[in-house]
């Protein structure tokens, strides 16, 4: 089969999935970027007392903070999160996904089991390395080393 049907076919847990950051309203921001910073994801979903998302707090909203209110840095979340968390079933085809993500312009997506409890976090990454993975002759990691060129000439 080719990428596009594996696109309608595959779900969303074919993707890599990325550990969740999942806190309640009321945890400070500051202890939220803190746990972001540790795992180094952009992103924090909030989560009610049932683990299911009701917002999400990102690296843009916390820049927008810092130049805004630094002494918001110890509210509560809920004050400056997004109330949608774009939650995405786990079983639900990647088609759905890549439509959710052009929607809403978004970069990460909650993905949840099928109680709607958020367990993981997807996105533009995640997506891009399964795509990788469908063309594995096609697409070459190239290094991120830096290359030092030199005035020699090459050849004869």
């Amino acid at each position: 089969m080719g990428l596009r049907e594996n696109i309608l076919k595959d779900p969303v847990s074919e993707i890599a999935l990325r550990e969740l950051i999942a806190v309640a309203r009321k945890t400070p921001v500051r202890e939220v970027a803190a746990k972001m910073r540790e795992k180094r994801l952009g992103v924090a979903i909030v989560v009610d007392r049932a683990g299911k998302p009701v917002g999400k707090f990102t690296e843009r909203k916390l820049m927008k903070l810092l130049l805004e209110d630094p002494k918001g840095l110890d509210q509560p979340v809920e004050k400056f999160m997004y109330d949608s968390a774009t939650p995405l079933g786990r079983d639900e085809p990647i088609a759905s996904l890549i439509e959710l993500m052009q929607k809403q312009k978004v970069r990460f997506v909650c993905v949840t089991d099928e109680k709607g409890k958020a367990v993981a976090i997807t996105g533009q990454k995640g997506l891009m390395e399964y795509i990788a993975e469908q063309f594995p002759r096609a697409v070459k990691a190239q290094s991120t080393k830096p290359r030092i060129f030199t005035q020699e000439r090459e050849g004869a």
